[in-house]
């Protein structure tokens, strides 16, 4: 009871210097349980919106998948024979016949898209009874006829959308209008789809291509009949007719939100695993962080814990005294922590609002194992960080109380931990060198990523044996400029070699990261470039969020001043190799043409070749695997189609990053295979312009496609900067995420600095005393901070350079073989650490010029 009193007094004697620690264990929680309440918030918005969408029993394709869209672009299907004998089952109040689609585009009159910006989908299909489970109509009515459409009340008011306006419809089986005839708006949260309705004749014609069919059966169960019962019904009713020849899909309402749940459930694991571990990151940081705190409060108490273990307290007790005042800074942290992180994760739902994914606060999910989560984390995490400084505070000896504050350093433990440093990172930088020289990415990502540890925790251990050269190569560069002031900020940096190397260490994890990541990105789009200008031939690229529907394809075909246009589908298909064995990673089909648009080279045969009649090409990693030498014939059974045996005409190279390990066929050899309502629409289409005439092709093909704003039109230009801007925003979004860590690593700076300042406070009030002035005391503390700053960073960036380009050497492996350094991002984040250093000590410094100089002189 006594350690719990002394320690609950030191606790809040000592809180101001426990205050930033504890920002540090706040941050982290908070980012850890925002996170949880995020993706627990966005699962049961998803899981309030599939059960209210899903009807008691559900009858559709077996082929059909509730995250997929067919390769011809139309939905899977049932004839209207099966809604017949479904209304016929034991147990069914009424059913019937639902159509479908995500694979269309909706336009205003003005050509532009109304559907989502967030990447949800826009779906259309046919208004039923079952709609009403989730949706109510607000305004007007329900369509009526083939030229009324009614549409959800989030896009209306997103795109300002009013009865009487028009809208298009693209689908793979044409263009359609219709006005708008009505309003409904969803009784759950909409996450961001956009919903048009039709009427069921004009959704089966415009969406299916035919009538008398439908994309699924929603059956409603009678009175006192359970959906289970109801599906042993159906089910049995439907297998009694033999001459059905489509398999059949039945489904309770929890099976079918079971199954649309799991399509959207991996995106949303991707989404809290990455955010979890830049937490993770800030929890890392946060260590130092609390290390240094209790390791500098330790040194600073040396007296009072000499008086203590003069009196009688055992080496228990004081290091029981210490975990215990670590436990209550992570009680304290933990519980702000995790009314931060419901804050946090409210803020997100808004931000996501404001992107177009519209997420109610009514979803609000705050489970029970969240704060749990967040406050064992915290406390644990704080406990562990404060254990050694705990166990050298055990360590103090009655003897202590007669000396000045502070413990000589322990040289034997300072040599262990060197040599144990240099071990872990030579063991790393092995690795790394390892990993470098992998002949498969898979096997070389394994020991990058042991690399990437062993040299982190290897930098952190010898971090106080590189302080004192690091620091004085810095300090002979910047501080010189400064005087006397500028040598006792770099004496002072190099007072304690431990904290400055665990406070620079804080630092340098996030600012590894950052290398790393920018390495990697540049590397990539460096790469990618290389590889376009070197392989590309074509001089347009047709592509968008919609494959390319007839129409438009046609459009293009008649755009005026091209010398060929090229076809490109991605298809379904099973390969058998002449030994027996198969993949199904299918084929691409395209037309001759495509052999100058992408200049493919092979290691046999000619790629030519490879577009004659039933001919094909292989890659290499394929031919190397299933033992395939050209003239072989290989088996292909197209989905949907007929088997054919086709003859190996080319074998390419798959030291590539474009189109790696695609087989060609030519688009004739996939007519022939494939039936044409098996076709799919085009994935991309390549333009190639007449000499001279590209710029104005150019502005031709844009002026042909200006009527389908989901396609866009790029030349190389266009093509390369598309890829620059989608890595940057990658990137951008990383390096906030990582903010976090660095915030954290700046607290710890502030914290280090200010219990230095307390720490010096008799230092301080001497220099002062024989003429130091308070501007030239602020300066001081300012350049030491500068110096702990720069050091982090230079260490930082150094390690994550080492990551990056060993990284890039396995991404050599798949084709992106260009290492480029961004040294313009590289120095402007080491000049960026400097003014984080000015203003992590921008505090301590002005509590330090504010000292009265015969107090601080008395202090003991």
């Amino acid at each position: 009871m006594t350690v719990l009193k002394t320690s609950m007094r030191n606790f809040f004697a000592h809180k101001g210097r426990m205050a930033l620690s504890a920002v540090a264990v706040l941050l982290s929680v908070a980012f850890v349980c925002g996170t949880l309440v995020f993706t627990d918030t966005m699962n049961t918005t998803f899981d309030k919106l599939f059960a209210a969408t899903s009807s008691d029993v559900t009858v559709s394709p077996k082929a059909a998948k509730s995250d997929d869209t067919p390769q011809n672009g139309r939905p899977e299907s049932l004839p209207a024979s099966v809604l017949t004998r479904a209304e016929k089952a034991d147990g069914v109040k009424y059913a019937e016949g639902a159509v479908s689609s995500m694979n269309v585009t909706v336009v205003n009159s003005a050509n532009e898209n109304m559907g989502s910006s967030n990447g949800a989908p826009t779906i259309a299909g046919n208004w039923t009874r079952n709609d009403l489970r989730s949706m109510e109509i607000t305004a007007g009515h329900a369509p009526r006829g083939p030229t009324e459409t009614m549409v959800d009340s989030d896009t209306a008011e997103k795109h300002h959308l009013k009865i009487g306006d028009e809208l298009r419809t693209i689908a793979v089986t044409g263009d359609f209008k219709a006005r708008i005839v009505g309003v409904a708006t969803f009784k759950v949260t909409n996450p961001g789809a956009a919903v048009v309705y039709f009427d069921t004749a004009t959704a089966q014609r415009e969406l299916l291509g035919t009538t008398g069919r439908f994309t699924q059966i929603n059956v409603s169960a009678a009175t006192g009949v359970t959906d289970a019962r109801l599906k042993r019904n159906v089910t049995a009713t439907l297998a009694a007719d033999t001459t059905a020849k489509t398999p059949y899909k039945v489904q309770t309402q929890k099976e079918n939100a079971d199954e649309n749940r799991s399509g959207v459930g991996s995106f949303m694991n991707v989404i809290k695993y990455a955010m979890l571990g830049f937490a993770g990151i800030a929890f890392l940081v946060g260590i130092f962080l609390i290390i240094n705190t209790f390791s500098m409060l330790v040194a600073q108490r040396t007296r009072e814990i000499g008086l203590m273990r003069a009196i009688g307290s055992s080496r228990k007790q004081v290091n029981r005294s210490v975990l215990i005042e670590a436990t209550l800074l992570g009680v304290f942290g933990s519980v702000l922590g995790v009314g931060a992180g419901v804050g946090l994760a409210v803020g997100l739902m808004k931000l996501m609002s404001a992107a177009g994914m519209d997420l109610s606060t009514h979803d609000l999910t705050v489970k029970a194992s969240t704060p749990a989560i967040g406050l064992l984390l915290g406390v644990v995490v704080t406990v562990l960080a404060a254990y050694l400084p705990a166990r050298r505070a055990g360590k103090v000896s009655p003897m202590a109380a007669l000396r000045d504050a502070g413990t000589p350093a322990d040289g034997r433990a300072g040599l262990v931990r060197g040599i144990i440093g240099l071990v872990l990172t030579g063991a790393g930088a092995f690795a790394l060198y390892t990993a470098a020289g992998a002949d498969k990415a898979s096997d070389g990502s394994l020991v990058l990523g042991a690399g990437v540890v062993l040299t982190l925790i290897g930098f952190v251990i010898i971090g106080p044996l590189l302080a004192g050269g690091v620091v004085r190569v810095i300090s002979a560069v910047l501080l010189r400029f400064f005087g006397p002031v500028g040598r006792m900020a770099e004496r002072n940096a190099l007072r304690n070699p431990r904290r400055t190397g665990a406070t620079g260490a804080a630092l340098m994890i996030g600012l590894a990261l950052v290398a790393c990541l920018s390495v990697v990105g540049s590397s990539m789009v460096a790469s990618a470039t290389d590889e376009l200008d070197r392989t590309v031939g074509t001089d347009f690229i047709i592509q968008g969020n919609q494959r390319v529907v007839p129409q438009a394809a046609k459009a293009i075909e008649a755009t005026p001043g091209l010398s060929h246009v090229t076809h490109y589908r991605d298809i379904e298909a099973t390969l058998t190799a002449p030994d027996g064995s198969s993949d199904s990673d299918g084929v691409t089909a395209a037309d001759p043409t495509y052999a100058q648009d992408l200049h493919r080279k092979t290691t046999a045969g000619e790629l030519t070749a490879a577009y004659g009649k039933d001919s094909m090409s292989v890659g290499s990693d394929f031919a190397t695997k299933h033992h395939v030498k050209p003239g072989d014939t290989l088996t292909v059974a197209f989905k949907g189609g007929s088997s054919a045996r086709l003859k190996v005409a080319a074998i390419t190279d798959d030291d590539v990053a474009i189109d790696q390990g695609a087989r060609y066929v030519s688009t004739e050899t996939m007519r022939k295979y494939l039936p044409a309502d098996r076709i799919p629409p085009d994935q991309i289409m390549f333009a190639t312009a007449k000499d001279g005439q590209e710029k104005t092709a150019y502005a031709a093909l844009k002026k042909s496609l200006a009527g389908y704003p989901q396609y866009q039109v790029r030349d190389q230009t266009d093509y390369k900067q598309e890829l620059k801007d989608q890595i940057g925003q990658l990137l951008n979004m990383v390096y906030g995420l990582l903010a976090l860590a660095i915030v954290v690593a700046v607290l710890g700076v502030v914290n280090t600095l200010a219990l230095s300042v307390v720490e010096r406070t008799r230092e301080i009030g001497l220099m002062r005393a024989i003429g130091l002035s308070r501007r030239q005391l602020r300066r001081m503390i300012r350049l030491e901070s500068v110096v702990i700053a720069l050091f982090g960073a230079l260490l930082g960036l150094g390690l994550g350079m080492a990551w990056g380009a060993t990284a890039q050497k396995l991404l050599a492996l798949e084709g992106l073989k260009v290492l480029e350094i961004p040294w313009g991002t590289i120095i402007a984040v080491f000049v960026g650490s400097a003014f984080v250093g000015l203003f992590a000590a921008l505090i301590p410094a002005f509590r330090a010029g504010r000292m009265n100089v015969l107090n601080a002189i008395a202090t003991d």
